[in-house]
């Protein structure tokens, strides 16, 4: 099969001096991504079977999922394009017949089936929301009618009381608009949910745990303002506009604040293979008019990820997205991930849904926060204290508030939220056990503790100088080698209690100090402390850096670097610089200092000292 060619213009450095991205080239790559994938399709487009992983669910929910998640990213080129995107109309209709057709071979399991169909329904009802004039209103009743039966399958099914609940909603809310069954019941009930796990100013938790991570901008907050459009005249929808709007509208002060000058979203939370459906959330903004954000801001951030992504080969040679990061890397699969998985990055596709004579199109780019100069931001819900230096465009983020479980929770850590640091330029350890960013105790068989399931003790800013802290009893956890469903969360194994461990962070630009008090240590198996930096690929031109601080606590008096020699996300290894004991840690506090960034940050760690005042008091001084 002949790969499709990327058709794209030039850049356009006066529209946007910071991407050079233009409407024209989200066009040509929606186009080139739709085509490519098409190629995969079963003869009667009902079913797209790209190559790679299968999911757990099997392979005949993974060419759904393809299918309805490139349908999403085609309705949007259809809803912005009417008049030029005949083509995807009439591909798009061929399976979207053969797809509900009872008696058809290559028929979609149900929602009443198959629980990850539920979620693909969501995509096909959306997308029929937003091209009804261009597809919808020209298919056969027929087929009208066999899509209602297959989305009315919905009704009364239970949604687990997360994300998931926003996709009943958005498909019963479809079929009420054509004339299908719905429950009144169950949009509330879903409704209810959402409300439910809103923690303030703009962020969701994705469940009672603290999970917190992109699901909040491409889940919590499209939709909401998705559903507004498909049903503006819905009582529920008038009376909730101003409240999903403010609520997006804080989200996105934040979030901005969370876009690296190299265009990469932050790397933490799972569904990372989303890649730039992160983008998502400051398209609906726009499309919904409830954003802070001037437009040139708005589209630098979703082009910055676009850009991105391209760039670093998120787009095999074939024009397919893959399992990855960067290129591929099947390591960051999840039980849920198929081929057709990263296709849920059509989300950030969503500007397309925007005319091109919109303002977010016409307006010329401006430069995101951490382009206009060095940043520092709380963020209160997932315990974040947010770093950005503009002299090497990282945003940084110290984490003192997620893990993906509940206070008191014995589990071992995740990967993706349990570190105590996460950036947009480097990709976390994906072993559950490592140094990365970390304030570990290691036992004699080399076993490291873990963290989750602390108390978060909160947040505070005195000028540019973040503050945070957490702590609890660690704990080591054998971790079976067999395990459920990868949902984002620490695994549960046989736990051996540990030490309390109270850290605390003080953070200014690119430099963290790192403040450890142990208690316990005589009841537990003795054990070394370890404190460990930012992880880099060893080909990089960052520098991490952690090192004692010179008159502060315990002794620090073992050094080294954990090094990963095998692929990365990101790479071809890790290197992660650490600081600990040589014996056995006692009672007491070590003091660290942590830092990760371009030039200038190892001298910008050896400029924090101890100080002491005239009455003789310590205190942790640092040059700026």
């Amino acid at each position: 099969m002949t790969v499709p060619s990327l058709n794209l213009p030039a850049e356009n450095r006066e529209f946007s001096p910071y991407t050079g991205l233009t409407r024209d080239h989200w066009c040509g790559y929606a186009d080139f991504l739709l085509r490519s994938a098409h190629r995969h399709a079963t003869a009667d487009h009902a079913n797209i079977h790209l190559p790679g992983a299968n999911s757990a669910y099997g392979p005949r929910s993974d060419s759904l999922e393809a299918f309805a998640r490139t349908f999403l990213m085609a309705s949007f080129r259809m809803a912005g394009d009417p008049g030029g995107t005949g083509w995807l109309a009439e591909w798009y209709a061929q399976g979207l017949d053969a797809g509900t057709d009872p008696r058809s071979p290559d028929r979609w399991p149900t929602p009443g089936e198959l629980g990850q169909a539920k979620v693909e329904a969501a995509s096909l009802a959306v997308g029929l929301a937003l091209t009804r004039d261009q597809l919808w209103d020209k298919l056969p009743e027929r087929v009208q009618g066999q899509l209602i039966a297959w989305f009315e399958t919905v009704i009364g099914e239970e949604y687990p009381p997360i994300n998931w609940v926003w996709f009943q909603i958005v498909v019963e809310t479809f079929l009420a608009s054509v004339g299908g069954r719905s429950s009144a019941e169950d949009i509330e009930a879903g409704l209810a949910v959402h409300d439910s796990l809103y923690r303030g100013h703009g962020w969701f938790a994705d469940g009672p745990e603290r999970a917190y991570d992109h699901y909040v901008g491409w889940a919590f907050h499209v939709y909401p303002q998705l559903w507004a459009m498909m049903a503006p005249g819905d009582p529920r929808v008038k009376a909730r506009g101003t409240l999903d709007g403010d609520r997006l509208a804080d989200y996105l002060d934040d979030a901005v604040h969370l876009v690296g000058a190299n265009g990469s979203p932050l790397i933490q939370g799972r569904s990372l293979i989303y890649r730039f459906a992160a983008a998502a959330p400051f398209w609906v903004g726009e499309l919904s008019g409830y954003s802070r954000l001037s437009p040139g801001t708005s589209r630098r951030a979703a082009s910055g990820m676009l850009d991105y992504f391209a760039r670093n080969g998120a787009i095999n040679e074939h024009g397919l997205l893959s399992i990855g990061w960067h290129g591929e890397f099947n390591g960051m699969k999840q039980s849920y991930s198929g081929a057709g998985s990263p296709y849920w990055a059509s989300k950030g596709l969503l500007g397309l849904a925007l005319p091109a004579g919109h303002r977010v199109w016409t307006a010329v780019e401006e430069p995101l926060p951490v382009e206009r100069g060095d940043t520092s931001r709380l963020i209160a819900a997932p315990g974040w204290m947010v770093n950005g230096t503009r002299a090497d465009g990282i945003v940084r983020v110290t984490n003192h508030g997620t893990d993906h479980a509940r206070q008191g929770d014995r589990l071992a850590d995740s990967a993706l939220y349990a570190r105590l640091g996460y950036s947009t330029h480097t990709f976390p350890d994906l072993s559950s056990e490592s140094l990365d960013n970390a304030v570990v105790l290691v036992d004699d068989a080399g076993c490291l503790t873990h963290r989750t399931g602390f108390e978060s003790h909160g947040l505070t800013a005195s000028g540019d100088t973040l503050e945070g802290s957490s702590g609890g009893r660690v704990n080591w956890i054998a971790i079976p080698e067999t395990i459920g469903p990868d949902h984002g969360g620490g695994v549960a194994g046989p736990v051996t209690p540990g030490p309390e461990v109270t850290v605390t962070s003080v953070t200014r630009g690119p430099v963290e100090v790192r403040i450890v008090r142990l208690r316990g240590m005589a009841d537990c198996p003795p054990a070394r402390l370890r404190i460990g930096g930012w992880p880099l690929d060893p080909a990089s031109e960052l520098t991490s850096v952690v090192v004692p601080l010179d008159g502060a606590g315990e002794a620090l008096d073992d050094a080294g670097s954990f090094v990963r020699e095998e692929p990365q996300p990101m790479g071809n290894g890790l290197i992660v610089p650490w600081v600990g004991t040589s014996g056995p840690a006692v009672d007491g506090v070590y003091v660290a200092v942590v830092g990760f960034g371009g030039a200038g940050v190892r001298a910008a760690v050896e400029a924090v000292r101890v100080a002491t005042d005239a009455s003789g008091a310590s205190f942790v001084e640092a040059g700026k």
